[in-house]
């Protein structure tokens, strides 16, 4: 059956789940998401000592580190929203939601791959061209570069997963065993056999022919 559908009406089972490779994936990009905006939101924007104004330490560059920080935001907001439907995809018996959800999570996949991809080029570029890095913060900037790269690979392994494994395989409800039941006991033995049919044991109150016996009364 289409996405999975014969295998919904599964409970959930916190274990199982966490135990899957698309959900350690999707919590992987969850985290880079959060080191990424939060390296840059916490010290991507410094202020040099002659000028009062905070401008992005990827070459002063401030479209590239709100860039970074609406891919990291979106991405965390995604990752989160997944992970609840990862959750409940087994509970869903309706194929058509099914099939909705699970192209909604390849689209969303393929297009951050590609977003990330776009992300780590930029910063990489930009931070190529940042000469003066006093009182610059490097290691956040550098960290920032670095789990962007990170979170390509883990955008195109869910990418993959997603459509490898269209639904969570292990929430299937166990094989139903149907029960076999006898038609019809009865407690008559096994051996009993019904008596054969004699004439003696019907007993006629015909009347002989041409005899009238008148009514009592």
């Amino acid at each position: 059956i289409a996405y999975g559908a014969s295998l919904a009406g599964g409970g959930f089972d916190f274990h199982k789940f966490a135990k899957q490779p698309h959900t350690i994936v999707r919590f992987l990009s969850w985290i880079f998401s959060i080191v990424v905006f939060s390296c840059i939101t916490a010290e991507g924007f410094v202020n040099k000592s002659h000028s009062p104004d905070a401008h992005c330490v990827f070459n002063q560059n401030d479209s590239a580190c709100h860039y970074a920080v609406g891919i990291g935001v979106i991405a965390f907001l995604a990752c989160f929203f997944f992970l609840l439907l990862d959750a409940y995809m087994p509970l869903m018996s309706n194929a058509k939601e099914r099939k909705y959800a699970v192209m909604a999570d390849l689209g969303f996949s393929v297009v951050w791959t590609f977003l990330w991809f776009v992300c780590f080029c930029l910063l990489t570029s930009q931070w190529s061209r940042t000469l003066d890095v006093k009182g610059i913060p490097q290691d956040a900037a550098r960290s920032a570069i670095a789990f962007s790269f990170f979170s390509i690979a883990t955008w195109v392994r869910r990418t993959v997963t997603t459509a490898h494994t269209p639904y969570p395989p292990t929430y299937a409800p166990s094989a139903y065993t149907p029960t076999t039941y006898s038609p019809y006991p009865s407690s008559a033995p096994d051996d009993f056999q019904q008596p054969p049919f004699t004439p003696s044991t019907i007993t006629t109150t015909t009347q002989p022919q041409g005899e009238y016996q008148p009514p009592n009364y």
